[in-house]
């Protein structure tokens, strides 16, 4: 959890247009939002509470980001709209969740051009 954290974070600082981004806990889950350039749908990690060693990266169930990820990244494991899923005992796919978190911290720039 604390290597996606920084991950997040080191996406967030190095995608153009995302700004400052803030760390709180919305739903007892650590989340990530961009308050200052509005740029991002909001991302939050958890452990899934339901499976053992599995852990996700949950984005805003109405947005498409997910859809779009499917597209780019069969290979990963979702969860319905709403997450990738990842395994603990798995080397995390890092550019690939690099690409995804920038998407979703950048999700409302693309819909104001």
């Amino acid at each position: 959890m604390l290597a996606l954290r920084r991950l997040i974070l080191d996406s967030a600082r190095i995608t153009k247009g995302v700004g400052l981004v803030e760390e709180t806990l919305k739903w007892g889950q650590p989340s990530y939002l961009t308050p200052e350039t509005k740029s991002g749908s909001t991302i939050r990690i958890d452990q899934v509470k339901a499976e053992a060693g599995q852990y996700a990266v949950y984005f805003h169930c109405q947005t498409n980001l997910v859809e779009t990820f499917r597209e780019l990244y069969p290979e990963l494991r979702y969860g319905g709209n709403r997450c990738i899923l990842l395994n603990a005992d798995d080397k995390a796919p890092e550019a690939a969740l690099r690409h995804c978190v920038a998407l979703a911290l950048t999700y409302h720039l693309g819909k104001r051009k």
